[in-house]
């Protein structure tokens, strides 16, 4: 398991959909053991994720596009 090979620090947050191998008890217990975060979205709801998808979204089409801004301001 990652945990086991990357050793995350303790608070570290990780999202996740609610697939069946994420919910279990015993994966649960794993991430409770290690000190993560767990963060899960609502059935059905894909507002809980939105604003984080936009983010990601915008940086990767900004990074990939060749556009570049003379400052930081204007960026």
């Amino acid at each position: 398991m990652a945990v086991s090979r990357r050793r995350p620090q303790p608070g570290l947050l990780h999202h996740f959909d609610r697939g069946s191998q994420y919910t279990s008890s015993a994966y649960q217990d794993v991430l409770a053991q290690t000190g993560l975060i767990v963060s899960m979205s609502r059935t059905g709801n894909w507002y809980d994720k939105a604003p984080r998808e936009l983010f990601w979204s915008t940086l990767k089409w900004e990074s990939i596009s060749g556009i570049t801004f003379p400052t930081r301001a204007l960026a």
